[in-house]
């Protein structure tokens, strides 16, 4: 029967243990190869619902977003009346800090979407910017958009508003701060058709361009937080409950799928060259194309770009049909937005008409358009859909009709005037969200698969090692019985070679007697040396067989 020590049953319990150990570990190496656990991990961290790490970014970004103003200082106005180009000097930047977020956010688990307004607040960054408080000549824009009316009223109306506007000593040209131009001034016509417009089409009661972005906007909206597809990932669903912009009459101008700017489909799922934003300003969703791929601050970044073609007629573009207006002719590079604009004759371009029309440019001095200047674009990581940098640049432009029968704008000729243009946008991401993104998009991607071939060969060397052991055990090892045997023999002859010494002894001892009873008599015939020499020895017989002796002597 094969017996086993103690130290040999926790021997195999450990090796057991590193098997077991081992194939485990072998296991979850070739899932991990194998299923995509790391894209599911960040997907479902990346898709807008409470307490996920998107949404932590979505509802206050916490990014520095900066919108810088440049307002075209007219240096010739009387010029310009008399016939003259206009000559304008760009003056600014003005730079706002905006401080967002999202507020009244409510999910909707029905249709997987959420629903909130913004909330903006506009600082003035006086390291950034000039002095806000720079005079500007600049045209009076509620003056002219009544004046440009006015032809369709009839000459009776027309000479009307003439005398009021004569009489209210209201001139083309104002002078105004770029502080006033920017967040308000008081205008009596801007005044009176607050009080008496339709509700629908009321300005505010100041005059200023981005009067209404400060404090929390009215208008809400629902976007699309990725549970349904990540094809329409971040892109608005409805505002203010309507699926389409009421401003236009059909598709894709009413279109509302665009994103706010916080996420976009990202192009590694949706393999889509295009991207959309919508801007709440332009009434309408601007189109983004994909340009090439290129690095920011470590991190992989899609380059998308503003086609040449966005702004402007159908004829180079037929997604603009929609946009088209039987007021004007439709011009490459500029596009109407007076239906967002409470009727007044805004156009919109690119900052110095960058890819606009030629004529447009030759109309007026002192433009310069510079692509890396004047461009929309957005830098955004193909993997997480986040951006990286953007930045969106609008030139806002009053078209002004010729109303010759209005006596104080008689000499204002028909004309597209350069009034600002802005720039919205972000440069630089956190530094927490800068190492979210470095950290799935860079180290996860090459760690991930080491970790897995390392648990795999891990895995692997565990049970072969184990294995081998065990071999090693198996065929060099002694059986315990063979030892257990060996101790046997190794005992027995230890006993045997006690007792043959103790034969050899005994024997000895009884040749030792032996002699002494034979030589005894004889004593007398030995000589003195005999005895001398015979003494040690009896004496010593004597001594240790005092018995024998005795009873010998007896006998």
């Amino acid at each position: 029967m094969r017996l086993a020590t103690p130290t040999a049953t926790k021997c195999q319990q450990d090796r057991l243990a590193v098997i077991i150990l081992g194939i485990i570990t072998l296991i979850l190496g070739i899932l991990l190869t194998s299923i995509p656990w790391l894209d599911y991990f960040i997907l479902k961290n990346l898709r807008l619902w409470n307490d996920t790490l998107s949404y932590h970014y979505w509802q206050r970004p916490g990014v520095i977003r900066l919108t810088k103003v440049y307002i075209y200082n007219v240096t010739n106005p009387d010029g310009f009346l008399s016939g003259e180009k206009p000559k304008l000097q760009e003056v600014g930047p003005f730079v706002y800090r905006e401080d967002m977020e999202k507020v009244n956010v409510k999910f909707h688990e029905n249709n997987h979407t959420v629903s909130y307004q913004h909330k903006k607040i506009l600082q003035f960054v006086p390291e950034l910017s000039i002095d806000k408080n720079t005079p500007i000549v600049t045209p009076n824009i509620p003056l002219l958009t009544l004046t440009s009316l006015s032809p369709k009223l009839g000459y009776l109306l027309s000479k009307t508003i003439s005398v009021v506007i004569t009489a209210a000593n209201f001139k083309p040209f104002i002078n105004v701060t770029a502080d006033q131009l920017v967040f308000g001034y008081d205008d009596a016509l801007v005044s009176l058709a607050h009080r008496f417009y339709p509700k629908h089409m009321r300005p505010m009661e100041r005059m200023g361009l981005l009067l209404g972005r400060n404090g929390t906007l009215t208008e809400v909206s629902t976007i699309k937080t990725g549970y349904e597809g990540m094809d329409q990932f971040g892109y608005i669903d409805s505002l203010n409950g309507m699926d389409h912009l009421p401003h236009w009459n059909e598709e894709p101008c009413t279109s509302v799928a665009g994103s706010e700017g916080s996420f976009f489909p990202p192009r590694d799922i949706t393999k889509s060259e295009m991207v959309y934003i919508y801007d709440k300003d332009l009434c309408r969703i601007i189109p983004l194309k994909y340009d090439h791929t290129l690095e920011k601050d470590g991190i992989a970044a899609d380059l998308f770009r503003l086609p040449n073609n966005s702004y402007g007629d159908s004829a180079h573009n037929p997604d603009n049909r929609c946009f088209d207006s039987n007021e004007y002719e439709p011009v490459r590079g500029l596009q109407n937005i007076s239906p967002c604009q409470y009727g007044a004759p805004v156009y919109i371009s690119n900052p110095h008409f960058y890819d606009a029309h030629p004529d447009l440019l030759d109309s007026v001095e002192g433009l310069e358009p510079k692509r890396e200047k004047h461009e929309t674009y957005f830098k955004i990581q193909p993997k997480l859909g986040v951006p990286l940098e953007g930045k969106v640049r609008i030139q806002l432009n009053l078209k002004v009709t010729r109303a010759k029968d209005v006596y104080p704008v008689r000499d204002f000729r028909d004309f597209v005037f350069p009034v600002m243009w802005l720039e919205e946008g972000i440069s630089e991401l956190t530094p927490a969200i800068k190492r979210w993104i470095y950290l799935a998009t860079v180290i996860a991607p090459y760690a991930v698969p080491f970790g897995s071939y390392l648990m795999i060969v891990g895995g692997a060397c565990a049970i072969i090692f184990s294995f081998v052991r065990a071999y090693q055990n198996f065929v060099f090892a002694r059986d315990p019985t063979l030892e257990i045997l060996e101790m046997g023999r190794r005992s027995l002859r230890r006993g045997s070679s006690f007792i043959a010494h103790q034969q050899h002894r005994l024997l000895l001892h009884h040749r030792d007697s032996y002699s002494l009873l034979r030589h005894g008599p004889m004593a007398a015939c030995m000589g003195d040396n005999d005895r001398e020499d015979a003494q040690p020895i009896i004496d010593g017989s004597l001594e240790s067989s005092g018995t024998t002796v005795s009873q010998d002597s007896q006998s």
